[in-house]
């Protein structure tokens, strides 16, 4: 029964959809521009870096809130399970945020969420998120390998801190552990998998902290109009010689 009150609980605070509210409040559905996805990188590339900053925060704390509220109910009274409820949660809140039932189930990819999971659930998370994140982000400004790479190392660090004891958890919980873990990985690879066939053929989109990406995609369109009135220019020309002739 614990289970399902930490999934749920986790599921609440998911469904605080922060993309979704802040485009509703500047007039639009985020769904509707860019990548379609409810998040902070088609946050970002919508509406800026602030926004983008405001949208990441508040996905990672509610994720921290939902793991947070779960120690609080049950440190005490399940503390040789504590880490497989506050898995549950965090569980809850990704899929929360991922699909919202009021949204029709059309949420994010849960990267921003899953931050708050890293972040709350062991310290020994944090320094392997961090490095695997922003090393691959700032090498490559690929927000997707990222996040995919975060989330293998999450599995396997996981499995490993497991073993070592690190959880204090019998081995029946400990499994359940790695099968939660495990469900997350996939679903995360799932919800990416558009962007690993764009990773593969090389032709994935880069994010920037600035608005790099969107000044290169408005010169991209000036120069693709300045052609395309280059080549109407040509053909009417052409077509009134044509027409002398």
């Amino acid at each position: 029964m614990e289970r399902i009150i930490c999934l749920l609980i986790g599921y609440v605070f998911g469904l605080f959809q922060t993309a979704y509210i802040y485009g509703k409040l500047h007039g639009i559905d985020i769904r509707n521009y860019g990548s379609g996805n409810a998040g902070t990188t088609n946050t970002l590339r919508v509406f800026g870096t602030k926004a983008g900053l405001i949208v990441l925060f508040v996905d990672i704390l509610k994720c921290i809130l939902a793991i947070v509220v779960t120690g609080l109910l049950f440190g005490k009274s399940h503390p040789d399970m504590i880490y497989l409820l506050k898995l549950y949660a965090a569980m809850g809140a990704i899929l929360g945020h991922n699909f919202p039932f009021y949204l029709h189930f059309k949420g994010g990819k849960g990267i921003a969420a899953t931050a708050g999971l890293i972040l709350s659930f062991h310290p020994y998370f944090v320094p392997m998120g961090v490095i695997l994140f922003f090393g691959a982000f700032f090498l490559t400004h690929y927000v997707s390998l990222g996040s995919l790479l975060v989330y293998a190392g999450f599995m396997i660090e996981m499995v490993a801190l497991g073993q070592m004891g690190i959880f204090g958890m019998s081995q029946a919980h400990l499994i359940e552990l790695y099968i939660i873990a495990a469900f997350l990985t996939a679903m995360a690879y799932y919800k990416h998998r558009e962007n690993i066939g764009r990773l593969l053929k090389g032709n994935e989109r880069k994010t920037y902290l600035t608005h790099k990406s969107d000044g290169a995609e408005a010169k991209e369109g000036a120069e693709t109009k300045v052609e395309a009135e280059a080549t109407e220019g040509a053909q009417t020309k052409e077509a009134a010689k044509a027409k002398a002739e």
